[in-house]
């Protein structure tokens, strides 16, 4: 059916901060998975495959990381005249500036911008998962009912649902129930942080909620305007079949590599009916050296690996000099594992350098190291099991 006007708005302010070093010098968003793709990516493609071709992403933290990687929009074709990517930094200059203070302060600082633009419906996105969805199907669902607002959900783990907005749905998809991060979770079933909205009512009452909230300002969206959605039998249920996972955790984060190394991943990310696009790198072909032994792991281009590799994922230019032993762990760009060192079960962010005869990691199940950005570890240095380096204060 044809559409009205659609916005798509994502969310990419916030500061990350579970997970910890690796959104010390980037925003979350800009965050590597699978090797050579970003969180944002997800998001993006899903929006290029559903053909909404207008998309503005609200920055905050960090924001370099993540206008360098977005390169005007071009890998998801959104670099357009009329139309495309738009970043929303925060502004001075009017009664909307200053820095957002959640993800509800984010949409009402650009609530003028979006009248201004005439967008019939929003869908409201973060970058914090990994999965796709065709946002066009939710948008028709959307269309074919009385709900300003549409929530798609998903089913999680009983113990970790206390993390996310928490709904119970009723008859119809009629959602009955909203909890923002309970800490006795009635259901399983939790938001996904990807929401179509009609947009005028409910700018409508996020405008009232601000002015309710007075000085204090507005924070997230489950603080206050999805449960008085929810309590006006105004929001309904879009249950999402398919995977999703939230990396919002170091923990979250590496069990996720973990699971798209299996023989049969969860998603295909190269798959040519919808892939994930990214922007282009130029690096050249992975160089393996005779003798290097690589195991049910991920390489990208530029990676070099003379040692041993299993269980892995190998970003660009990661070297692996012989002798060295790298095992369930995640590299980053241009990590460098010198001749006798041994990392397992571990994240090394961007340019680490683990010195010869070193230890990172080892953990047993829930045990993940960590090694932020550029850090140098001379050679005998010992990371143990769940460390952190540097250490957090």
């Amino acid at each position: 059916m044809p559409l009205p006007e659609v916005l798509a708005l994502i969310l990419a302010g916030g500061a990350g901060n579970r997970l910890e070093l690796l959104t010390a010098t980037r925003a979350k968003p800009a965050v590597p998975f699978a090797g050579r793709f970003r969180l944002i990516d997800f998001p993006l493609s899903n929006c290029q495959h559903a053909q909404i071709a207008d998309v503005w992403i609200s920055v905050q933290y960090n924001p370099a990381s993540l206008t360098r990687h977005l390169s005007n929009g071009r890998p998801w074709d959104l670099d357009r005249t009329t139309g495309g990517m738009l970043t929303l930094p925060p502004r001075q200059g009017s009664d909307r500036g200053g820095w957002h203070a959640g993800t509800a302060d984010s949409l009402w600082r650009n609530a003028e911008l979006i009248r201004d633009r005439g967008a019939e419906l929003l869908v409201v996105l973060s970058a914090d998962a990994v999965y796709k969805l065709d946002y066009r199907e939710v948008v028709e669902a959307h269309l074919q009912g009385d709900q300003q607002l549409t929530v798609v959900t998903t089913q999680v783990a009983a113990e970790d649902a206390g993390r996310y907005g928490v709904v119970q749905v009723g008859a119809d998809d009629r959602i009955t129930d909203y909890a923002y991060k309970p800490e006795e979770p009635a259901t399983s079933t939790v938001a996904t942080e990807v929401f179509v909205m009609t947009a005028d009512p409910v700018l409508d009452r996020l405008e009232a909620l601000a002015q309710d909230a007075g000085d204090d300002g507005l924070d997230d969206l489950g603080d206050q305007l999805l449960p008085d959605l929810v309590d006006d039998g105004l929001a309904r249920s879009w249950a999402l079949d398919g995977y999703w996972r939230d990396v919002g955790t170091v923990q979250a984060y590496w069990q996720a590599h973990q699971e798209f190394l299996e023989e049969t991943p969860p998603l295909r990310l190269d798959d040519p009916q919808w892939p994930v696009h990214t922007r282009a790198g130029s690096e050249a072909a992975a160089w393996l050296a005779r003798g290097a032994e690589v195991e049910n792991s991920l390489v990208c281009g530029g990676a070099r690996v003379a040692g041993s590799v299993a269980g892995s994922v190998l970003s660009p230019g990661v070297v692996i000099e012989a002798g060295a032993q790298v095992v369930d762990s995640v590299l980053l760009p241009g990590a460098v594992v010198r001749k006798g060192a041994v990392v397992r079960r571990a994240i090394l962010d961007d340019g680490v350098v683990v010195g010869p005869d070193a230890r990172v990691g080892g953990g047993s199940e829930g045990e993940v190291a960590l090694v932020g950005r550029a850090v140098e570890l001379s050679a005998g240095t010992v990371v143990a099991p769940g460390g952190r380096l540097p250490e957090e204060d």
